[in-house]
């Protein structure tokens, strides 16, 4: 049965806001099922090196290497017509930026220059799915920069 880890709490800000400028529990924005366009969260404009990071809902252990997918809704404010690089990473065991735990996988964006919402995914390798000991531990955090 296919399970899905959602942002759940939010961990570190910097500053990241909600699409309304919030800064209060800005995870709520990017936990729904199916992508909400209407709400998320956006990095200052020309970042240098932002980062966010929220914990993830804790899931039971599939048992399999196999179908273990990160995915990641990306834009650029239709005002600012900067080019954004993004990255995403999976980590386990993070405490802060300090400490970030064990990196499970991380795939990047370069350049984006879209005003439209777009998904991109990536499929973690059998080794990076056997390399999560412990899925009540998991993190996603993502850097935004101005290239």
């Amino acid at each position: 049965m296919a399970q899905f880890a959602r942002p759940n709490l939010t961990t570190t800000l910097l500053n990241y806001t909600d699409q309304g400028g919030g800064i209060v529990n800005i995870h709520l924005a990017i936990d729904e099922v199916s992508a909400d366009d209407a709400d998320y969260i956006r990095s200052p404009t020309s970042p240098a090196n932002e980062v966010y990071v929220c914990t993830l809902s804790s899931v039971t252990d599939p048992a399999l290497s196999t179908g273990h997918i990160m995915r990641m809704r990306t834009a650029v404010d239709v005002g600012s017509q900067e080019s954004l690089d993004f990255t995403q990473q999976l980590r386990q065991g993070y405490i802060s930026e300090a400490s970030q735990g064990t990196l499970i996988a991380s795939q990047s964006r370069t350049g984006v220059t879209s005003t439209t919402w777009t998904t991109s995914t990536y499929t973690l390798s059998a080794a990076e799915a056997d390399a999560i000991t412990n899925y009540a531990s998991l993190f996603f955090r993502l850097t935004s920069n101005k290239p």
